[in-house]
């Protein structure tokens, strides 16, 4: 799961074109701590510092069963 979050991260913030290094420097992390999560190879991540990420590119993080299907409006991309 943290891999396709990182993913997503990863796609909205080189579509916005900012530089993993702007990112860290604007949320006060590391450029190191940005690339880990994008690529999916953080060991930990507290949820406050990836809130402030996906409120940064604003984006939100849903929460939903585990085994249910995705609707059509996910499918779609809808938000």
């Amino acid at each position: 799961m943290l891999f396709e979050i990182g993913e997503e991260i990863r796609k909205e913030r080189k579509r916005r074109k900012i530089s993993q290094g702007k990112m860290a420097k604007d949320l006060e992390m590391s450029r190191t701590t940005i690339s880990q999560i994008e690529s999916g190879t953080v060991q930990e991540i507290g949820v406050r510092k990836l809130i402030r990420m996906l409120e940064y590119l604003n984006l939100e993080l849903r929460v939903r069963s585990a085994g249910v299907p995705p609707t059509l409006d996910e499918l779609r991309g809808v938000k």
